[in-house]
């Protein structure tokens, strides 16, 4: 389906069309499992905050506005669930008696092999002090939303959602390089 197709067939969802929630469901399913999978490294929990995502999609469709593409309102619920399935994991985490592995090379370490975490420790890091860079950070670098884009669908200021990516890549670089 294309954009303005999906936009339309969420708008009949939004009014209470079932049919249309579900072919909304069926048609958003592999795009969230896609954006899930760019968080998260291992298939199964991927599933799992796709499966959150889509519940949170269809209770909260009504808080899409309308005012910027219904993919682009899409992305964040989907991050937002990837990044609170990998919180979940996380406190679950039991410690171990293990050493901790060296940082690996990001020379010889490909992305999927584990960049992605430095990644989200960045993020929670950052989060912790600077909640409003984390999110149209994400949207542009990793998602590669256009600005305006941004700007539509967290209803900010162009140069506000500028200033707040410029500030948020400023304060991940030294986390992704390591130097903490």
């Amino acid at each position: 389906m294309t954009p303005d197709e999906i936009d339309a067939v969420a708008r009949r969802a939004q009014e209470g069309d079932r049919a249309a929630m579900e072919q909304l469901l069926g048609e958003l399913r592999p795009r969230v499992l896609r954006i899930c999978q760019g968080v998260l490294p291992y298939s199964d929990d991927a599933e799992d905050a796709c499966q959150e995502a889509l519940l949170s999609i269809s209770a909260k469709l009504d808080q899409w506005h309308r005012r910027g593409r219904f993919t682009t309102w899409l992305h964040v619920v989907a991050l937002n669930s990837a990044r609170s399935t990998y919180r979940r994991l996380k406190n679950l985490a039991a410690p171990t008696d293990v050493a901790p592995l060296e940082r690996p090379d990001p020379r010889t370490t490909s992305v999927i092999a584990g960049t992605r975490l430095d990644l989200l420790e960045a993020l929670e890091t950052i989060e912790a002090e600077h909640p409003a860079f984390v999110q149209p950070l994400v949207l542009r670098d990793v998602y590669g939303l256009a600005y305006d884009e941004i700007a539509d669908q967290l209803e900010l200021p162009l140069g506000t959602v500028k200033a707040q990516i410029h500030h948020g890549r400023k304060l991940a670089r030294p986390l992704l390089r390591g130097a903490r």
